[in-house]
């Protein structure tokens, strides 16, 4: 479909809720909304670009066709959305690792000696299945623990076959298991400890706690102090293992609190677990950059407790959730239980939310490199102007003059984001009587790209984008001196806010692109129109000083170029030879002219 057509049928789309599924010319589903009302929310995507951010307009160029769903409420449409990210996994949806990250324990009881085993999804196999956790490091780190603490079998033999086969491993020695692969030991008893562990994982480790507490407190009475330590360690074991079990498969957490960072590179999602004022483990996740981050904090909080299927009794929000009550109400369907999700404004919860947000910013900040904040920020540039390749070399164009005289042009290059000096190039501009900064800039455009033509040392790199000091009409007349060299390069014109600072980019057309939102954009173009407009009045300045004081020297009788060439070199400025008497200027010329300038200088 052409772009009318696209906005056309938006035009179309009624005035309810629902979901809309963006597709490409291979009819992959690249994004998944949803709508309080179709039409209106569809047709801003075909309206004017410039009220786009960079990846709504990338996603934008790529959508052939779309198709609707219309649900029967705000509620469905909201189900709907998730059901089908999840199904999709559509390009420019910001998504989390799928399931298969976030891994199960299982326990077929059913079996003569159940083992715990890690898997990616719940099966109906009759099973007992807990989680989902973390990640797999996690869910074997729950494993070893339970393992360790309740001195199950951690090798490779198989029960009952290899009962009483041979001597007991390592791990028996060391005191790591129980021992039971040998004889003496029945399937009746392990099966009991395993009801204890079913126990911790389903959250009552108090009762398994109380247990343990009895039986110490018997071997301690009967004087059987070895085993009354052993089953001392193995309480305080089993405590600590079931409050990290409560927060890690959500069972009993009373309190998550969500942190969200980003940078030029990377952006991390954090998620810090609390259970009775105590904060017990802390989760995150590295994921792309996002332009918004009330989007990005919306989906993930929405896939991380979906994924899981567990959620805490409240959740603490970095910025609003425009859904907030829609999605508790989709956990209370499928949890049975209601989720508070709220962002804080005052007291305790601003200060837990300001601590995840530094988790995010520690975690994100220590796997980007520079390197990497360089790229990052060149592809949120490039995604912004929707450039064709990543911008790796730009070059800046400014006009500097006084009242028309002195004109002079800067070219300023950067290169992977940083200055590249030894590419600068100056222009003193020709054969203007006044002040006209379009000619200027078509004189200077033209000049170096006939250069760029022709292959002239120093002029011979292709540029990736060209930024030129101005607004809509100095793109114009640069574009234009491209063109009438049969050259084609993209040109933004840097627009300047009341401070001097670079707020916008924009085009020949006069689309503006405002930068202010990200702040490494505006950073690095704050940079290259400081650096070009620095580089231009520098020369600028040394040209003027230089006519200035040329003329000055030029009104004494008897200096001519010579004479004024020897001052120059020997004093180094005008204000010294002021200042010199009439032995110090003999020391460069004859007494006649000395004399001349001293008088010239000190004339009443």
């Amino acid at each position: 479909m052409t772009f009318e057509q696209l906005k056309e049928k938006a035009r179309n789309l009624p005035l309810a809720p629902g979901v809309y599924l963006m597709q490409n010319k291979s009819n992959q589903v690249i994004y998944v909304g949803k709508a309080k009302k179709l039409r209106n929310r569809v047709s801003q995507y075909f309206q004017d670009s410039a009220s786009h951010t960079a990846k709504t307009r990338i996603m934008v160029s790529q959508i052939d066709h779309f198709d609707v769903i219309v649900a029967a409420s705000e509620f469905e449409a909201l189900v709907l959305e998730c059901s089908l990210i999840k199904r999709h996994m559509p390009k420019y949806n910001i998504l989390l690792k799928d399931g298969k990250g976030y891994p199960y324990l299982r326990i077929p009881m059913g079996e003569e000696y159940p083992m715990m085993t890690m898997v990616s999804r719940v099966a109906e196999d009759g099973a007992d299945y807990y989680g989902p956790f973390g990640g797999r490091y996690v869910t074997q780190q729950v494993i070893d623990t339970i393992r360790l603490t309740f001195k199950l079998p951690g090798c490779s033999k198989q029960f009952p076959r290899d009962v009483g086969k041979e001597r007991p491993c390592l791990n028996y020695h060391m005191n790591n298991c129980d021992g039971w692969c040998q004889p003496g030991k029945s399937p009746q008893d392990y099966q009991a400890v395993m009801r204890q562990v079913k126990l911790v994982l389903e959250g009552k480790y108090q009762q398994v706690a109380a247990q343990l507490r009895s039986e110490m407190e018997t071997a301690a009475e009967n004087l059987e102090f070895e085993r009354a330590a052993s089953l001392r360690d193995r309480l305080l074991a089993i405590e600590n293992l079931g409050k990290k079990q409560l927060v890690t498969a959500g069972t009993m957490a009373h309190t998550d609190v969500i942190g969200f960072y980003q940078n030029e590179a990377k952006a991390c999602f954090v998620v810090l677990h609390y259970v009775e004022g105590n904060l017990l483990d802390k989760e995150y996740e590295l994921v792309p950059v996002m332009e918004s981050v009330e989007e990005a904090v919306s989906a993930l909080v929405k896939q991380y407790y979906l994924a899981r299927n567990c959620a805490p009794k409240e959740v603490l929000l970095p910025c609003e959730m425009e859904d907030a009550q829609l999605f508790s109400d989709l956990l209370l369907q499928n949890l049975g239980k209601r989720v508070h999700i709220r962002r804080p404004q005052r007291g305790d919860g601003v200060r837990l939310v300001e601590l995840a947000n530094k988790n995010a910013l520690e975690e994100a900040e220590r796997v980007t490199s520079k390197e990497e904040r360089n790229t990052g920020t060149l592809g949120l540039l490039q995604a912004m102007l929707g450039l064709p390749e990543t911008p790796l070399r730009m070059e800046s164009y400014d006009i500097s003059n006084t009242a028309g005289t002195d004109i002079v042009a800067s070219m300023v290059v950067f290169s992977d984001g940083k200055p590249l000096k030894r590419d600068y190039k100056r222009f003193q501009i020709r054969g203007l009587a006044g002040q006209d900064d379009y000619a200027s800039m078509y004189q200077v455009i033209t000049r170096r790209f006939i250069h760029y033509r022709d292959q002239d040392k120093g002029f011979a790199e292709r540029p990736d984008l060209l930024l030129i000091d101005g607004g809509v009409v100095h793109a114009q007349t640069a574009e234009k001196a491209l063109l009438e060299l049969g050259l084609s390069f993209p040109v933004y014109g840097m627009v300047k806010d009341n401070r001097h600072r670079t707020r916008a980019l924009v085009t020949a057309a006069g689309e503006e692109i405002g930068i202010q939102t990200v702040p490494a954009v505006f950073a690095l173009i704050g940079q290259i129109q400081e650096e070009t407009h620095r580089f231009a009045i520098t020369y600028h300045q040394q040209l003027r000083s230089k006519r200035l004081r040329e003329s000055v020297l030029d009104q004494i009788p008897g200096i001519g170029s010579v004479r004024k060439k020897q001052l120059l070199t020997h004093f180094k400025s005008i204000p010294a030879i002021e200042k010199a008497s009439v032995s110090d200027l003999e020391q460069v010329l004859p007494s006649r002219q000395a004399q001349a300038v001293y008088d010239y200088f000190h004339r009443e």
